[in-house]
């Protein structure tokens, strides 16, 4: 058979596809089957070279990363000059969704430490989302509250734990363990 025609009726395996990577981020946790296969549609799939900027602390943040493949550096640049690591995140990881829905500065920077793919999906997407498909936009909406509910819950503790609160080391359930 010519190579050029043997496989054009073989499609990905589903494991493969970004609709499937979707699914697996928390945010998205909500979604599955032909509402996973829209928001594919919706999202942008981005290639950075290591050492490439995502952003910087103090643009204007417009949406979140998801990474597919690669690994990210979240920094903030100190006084002195010198930066402070705040993260360092790998696949299936996610970050910037605090600006997906409010418009505000980023307050880091994002720098891809490997060659990165990363998933973007953006305030425009979002909105269109919200107007085309608002079940789907409601279950995006909700998934993105409860992650940055765990997160701030989390941050919360970590401020208790450095102030020397009593209890702070007592975890928070995150929503994964409600629905048990």
């Amino acid at each position: 058979m010519n190579p050029i025609w043997s496989n054009i009726f073989r499609q990905k395996p589903e494991k493969d596809s970004v609709a499937y990577f979707l699914g697996t981020i928390p945010a998205f946790s909500e979604l599955k089957g032909r509402d996973l296969r829209y928001l594919e549609t919706m999202v942008h799939v981005r290639h950075y070279s290591a050492g490439e900027l995502v952003f910087a602390e103090g643009d204007v943040g417009s949406g979140m990363y998801a990474i597919r493949a690669g690994r990210v550096r979240i920094h903030r640049h100190l006084p002195d000059g010198g930066e402070e690591e705040l993260a360092l995140l790998e696949a299936g990881d996610f970050f910037g969704e605090s600006t997906l829905t409010s418009p505000s500065s980023r307050s880091a920077t994002a720098v891809a430490i490997d060659n990165c793919e990363l998933v973007g999906l953006f305030r425009a997407d979002l909105m269109e989302i919200v107007q085309k498909h608002p079940m789907i936009a409601s279950k995006v909406l909700l998934g993105l509250t409860r992650t940055l509910s765990e997160r701030l819950q989390t941050a919360a503790l970590e401020i208790y734990r450095l102030k020397g609160v009593e209890g702070s080391e007592t975890p928070l359930p995150t929503a994964a363990q409600d629905k048990e």
